[in-house]
């Protein structure tokens, strides 16, 4: 389907919902689309991102197919969704990335590898490699310190750089024409949704992740591995005060902070990714984008990989493959943070600013709402 057909196939089907709002109080997007009866491409890109993908209106829809309105919201909403982050993706070039998202990630991480054997075998003796090291600083003998945080710094700085700035377009496109004040009273209530993902809720009893049957799956599993995440970081930067601070160089022993940190997240992470993987395997197709899946697969599988070889280097350190799952590790950090601004991981900073659109809309109409009350 070309651009201008789906966007023409989208404003059909929201003008066919916002027409019925049967779905009213499922998800955000149907207090954002009620009294609306054209739909501009930057209002369809905003809805699109505001869609949690609860499937909630797929299972409640009347006009779903085969009946002849064919309404399925939620792939529709989907295919919009991938066509918003390659469009407002800085460089604008990387969005022909989301094409083939397994490719493409592919491709990056390969080559991230191959530097980062080449850079040890530059830097370091072959021996390193095969040897076992158990004292202090051993890390940095098989690839030394300023090359490795040179090479996460540069990687990690390239992916802000990008989602940052993709996010700024896409917020400039959707931005409403509301005053600072109105923004400023919704970065609670849009904080508030953000973190909690209530809107994996599908308006209270849960999202419709597999069947009809709702249930919070998705919403739990999202934050098993967010909180996972959140602990690697935690590692990172405890061994970062460590470093520099204390002059402790790694690896720290199994019940140094960072390690439980590291260990304790690796795993939360694992847990959080198998579930959605589950979920993905499991799931109805029919309201899903084929795109979509591929990316929310890509993104996972590659998450799940620097995961396990970050759990492998911390329970094989003291052998002798210590050397060669470290540069399998950090190739693979390097490579996951040089893909991240095509992955899923772009979904977050654009889903937030939908829902701070959405919060800063509804508290402009709060007055309003009061003042008919009276």
């Amino acid at each position: 389907m070309s651009s201008a057909d789906l966007t023409a196939e989208a404003e059909r089907q929201l003008r066919i919902c916002t027409a019925c709002m049967y779905c009213d109080g499922l998800c955000p997007v149907f207090p954002a689309i009620d009294n609306q009866h054209r739909f501009e491409l930057t209002d369809i890109n905003y809805l699109s991102n505001l869609c949690h993908n609860c499937r909630g209106c797929w299972s409640a829809c009347q006009y779903t197919p085969p009946h002849p309105f064919a309404i399925n919201l939620p792939a529709m909403l989907a295919a919009v969704r991938q066509r918003s982050y390659a469009e407002y993706l800085w460089p604008t070039a990387l969005g022909r990335a989301f094409r083939r998202p397994m490719l493409s990630i592919a491709l990056v991480v390969g080559v991230a590898l191959l530097f980062t054997l080449a850079a040890v075998l530059l830097s370091a003796s072959p021996a390193v490699l095969l040897g076992s090291d158990r004292s202090a600083g051993a890390f940095y003998r098989v690839l030394p310190w300023p090359l490795m945080a040179g090479a996460a710094g540069a990687s990690l700085l390239w992916a802000v750089l990008c989602i940052a700035l993709a996010t700024l377009r896409y917020w400039r496109a959707i931005a409403p024409p509301l005053p600072a004040g109105a923004l400023l009273r919704a970065l609670r209530p849009a904080l508030r949704d953000i973190i909690t993902l209530r809107h994996l809720g599908g308006g209270g009893p849960g999202c419709n992740d597999v069947d009809e049957r709702p249930s919070h799956q998705r919403r739990i599993a999202h934050h098993v591995m967010v909180a996972g995440f959140l602990g690697t970081v935690l590692s990172t930067l405890t061994a970062a005060i460590y470093h520099h601070a204390f002059g402790w160089l790694a690896p720290y022993p199994l019940t140094s902070l960072p390690v439980l940190l590291g260990g304790v997240g690796g795993v939360a992470m694992l847990a959080g990714i198998g579930g959605l993987l589950t979920i993905e395997r499991r799931a109805d197709q029919q309201p899903s984008d084929p795109h979509e899946v591929q990316l929310n697969l890509a993104f996972l599988i590659l998450l799940a990989l620097v995961t396990l070889s970050g759990l492998a280097v911390l329970a094989l350190r003291e052998t002798a493959a210590m050397g060669l799952l470290l540069i399998l590790h950090l190739g693979l950090v390097f490579g996951f943070f040089l893909a991240l601004p095509f992955t899923k991981a772009i979904h977050a900073p654009f889903r937030a600013a939908a829902l701070l659109r959405a919060a800063a809309e509804a508290e402009e109409a709060k007055p309003l709402a009061r003042k008919r009350g009276d």
